[in-house]
């Protein structure tokens, strides 16, 4: 028994000697594995960092762009159902970069279906603006009874952090599909910096960078026709800067190729439609905002021409070489108590256009050409009102009026042709009286109907011309301009 009791305490003895022999080595390994996983700790967390600052860096940029590049001004009082008859969803698509899964790539598409009805006094065939010389087919009221009007195709996205891309076609009713807008955009320029290069809406004045669904009446006004025929694109490049100030302050540049009335595409090299751009806007209280502006746009044209019949009844054709220069004042307020448009709003437009061109205007009748100097100053304007009165109707009212002024026509002053060779360009002040009533179900649709009292013809042939009008938008629409 002694023998084991002996054996039993040599074994623990052994085993405590192995223990203190081990334990050291034991506390050195875990020392280095704690100090080798703090290392890995400080480095990650160094990199972690690192990506936060980037990522933050990023978001600051791209919101400043975004803030700069925005055309809206001050927010006092905008009227998502006076503006946006199409859906108020806001296009947010996925940059490249993220995440997303599978529709992150995909760009938002929209779709606005429009249409008409038309009964006229006027044969429409023979509308033309007195004294100004026809600017193209967008001019006049559209043809009696249906027509589907002009449907538009939107696709859009962010390409990557860096620029924006969109692209509206204009399908019409006569089954002819064209280009109303193709450009890409920066997001991310500093100091309030963005630049668009392709086709666009020119941004002189208000109403003209405004797509048709969103007008606040059936057809852009009066001015806007006889001056440019319709809305004046730019195929071309745009420069904006956004002040960062309190007020808001806005200039721009731009220029393009000058394929649209009144200018010309330039036989030569070259770039033609010069435009420059200034807006200011602010709030007043927290239910009223307002903004105003002037645009100057300066062109060539060469061989513009048109065709024209004497008093005679021969047919004449005269064609414009030389300079037009246009002036553009524009000033918008907009009313909602607090802020709040759901159930009233007010908005009051205005715009005053003076065009001067000068240059040489050539005349050929009966196989014969003359030409001679020629200069006029023209100019137009127009008011308007909308009201909302309740939730979801509004009611509005314009007035358009125009003075062609007298041209100086050189082969009418030599005495080469007599005036009434000119009939088209004779001296006239047409105007237009036009109210409207529309109802908006929802941010998607808007049904409407107006009526005009139009002597655009300048004679005694007055056009009663009653439009009825639906427009239906689908998909995701980003915010219109305030």
């Amino acid at each position: 028994m002694f023998r084991h009791k002996a054996i039993g305490v040599w074994r623990l003895l052994g085993l405590s000697v192995l223990a203190l022999a081990v334990m050291p080595a034991r506390a050195s390994e875990l020392s280095e594995l704690k100090a080798e996983l703090d290392a890995v700790k400080s480095g990650y967390q160094a990199q972690l960092s690192a990506l936060e600052a980037r990522v933050a860096q990023l978001e600051a940029q791209l919101a400043a762009a975004s803030s700069a590049a925005a055309s809206a001004t001050p927010s006092a009082a905008p009227s998502p159902a006076a503006d946006v008859p199409a859906p108020a969803v806001a296009m947010a698509p996925s940059s490249p970069s993220g995440g997303g899964g599978q529709n992150a790539f995909n760009p938002a598409v929209s779709v606005i279906l429009g249409g008409r009805y038309a009964q006229l006094s006027e044969d429409p065939a023979d509308y033309h603006i007195a004294g100004f010389m026809p600017a193209g087919d967008e001019v006049g009221p559209g043809p009696r009874g249906f027509t589907l009007g002009e449907s538009e195709l939107t696709l859009a996205a962010n390409v990557d952090p860096y620029f924006f891309a969109n692209l509206t076609t204009a399908i019409t009713g006569d089954n002819s599909i064209s280009v109303e807008e193709a450009y890409v955009k920066t997001i991310a320029l500093p100091s309030g910096l963005s630049v668009k290069a392709g086709r666009f809406f020119s941004g002189l004045g208000y109403v003209n960078e405004i797509h048709s669904h969103a007008w606040d009446f059936v057809d852009q006004p009066l001015v806007y026709q006889a001056m440019f025929g319709g809305q004046l694109a730019q195929d071309g490049a745009q420069l904006k800067w956004v002040a960062p100030t309190d007020l808001f302050v806005e200039l721009g540049a731009e220029t393009g190729n000058g394929e649209q009335f009144p200018r010309t595409r330039l036989t030569g090299n070259g770039l033609n439609g010069g435009a420059l751009l200034a807006h200011v806007g602010d709030d007043i209280g927290d239910s009223t905002s307002w903004r105003a502006g002037v645009s100057w746009l300066s062109a060539r044209a060469e061989d513009r021409s048109f065709n024209d019949v004497t008093a005679g009844g021969d047919a004449i054709e005269d064609a414009f070489t030389g300079d037009s220069r246009t002036w553009v004042v524009d000033g918008i307020l907009k009313w909602s108590p607090h802020g709040n448009a759901t159930v009233h709003s007010l908005k009051l437009q205005a715009e005053y256009l003076q065009r001067t061109e000068e240059g040489q205007l050539a005349a050929t009748i009966n196989q014969l050409t003359l030409a001679a100097p020629y200069r006029s100053r023209q100019s137009g304007w127009y008011v308007q009102g909308v009201y909302q009165f309740l939730p979801r109707w509004r009611a509005g009212l314009r007035y358009d009026s125009l003075d062609s002024g007298t041209p100086h026509i050189g082969l009418v002053e030599s005495g080469e042709l007599p005036l009434s060779a000119f009939p088209l360009l004779l001296p006239s002040d047409p105007d237009r009286i036009s109210i409207m009533l529309d109802w908006n179900p929802s941010e998607f649709s808007r049904l409407r109907a107006q009526f005009d009292w139009d002597d655009a013809r300048g004679n005694d042939d007055r056009d009663h011309a009653l439009r009825l009008q639906y427009i239906y938008g689908i998909g995701a629409h980003g915010a219109h301009k305030f």
